[in-house]
């Protein structure tokens, strides 16, 4: 790795010094880390932007009633915004939640509801 130099003032320094763990850190791994850059990215979810909006929360559950099957499945939003089914399974959409639980092509944002019966559709329409 080539290196740089940079000059910092005396107040930048010390909150080095204060973020620094003693022995470990150099006040490059210390900018790294205030600055992320070693983080791994979040793969995020498509309902991230409901999150985002207020219209979803993390571990909020989500029911699929099939009344003609006499059939309900369940899965709960992650904080990524992906789909967690009952068996632990992640989904990243709401279809591939049904077609997880249900072996079939159906649109989730339809099928998937709140506990106030709102589709994911009808949420994602507020945005």
């Amino acid at each position: 790795m080539s290196g740089h130099t940079i000059v910092v003032d005396g107040e930048v320094f010390k909150r080095l010094q204060s973020e620094a763990q003693p022995l470990i850190d150099t006040p490059n791994s210390v900018l790294r880390r205030l600055l992320a850059l070693d983080a791994k990215p979040v793969r995020r979810g498509v309902l991230g932007p409901l999150l985002e909006a207020g219209l979803l929360e993390p571990g909020q559950r989500l029911v699929w009633r099939r009344r003609n099957l006499a059939q309900e499945y369940l899965a709960y939003v992650t904080p990524e915004g992906h789909l967690k089914l009952d068996d632990g399974r992640i989904c990243d959409s709401p279809s591939g939640a049904c077609d997880a639980v249900a072996h079939c092509k159906v649109n989730g944002w339809d099928a998937w509801h709140t506990g106030e019966d709102i589709s994911l559709s009808v949420l994602r329409s507020r945005i």
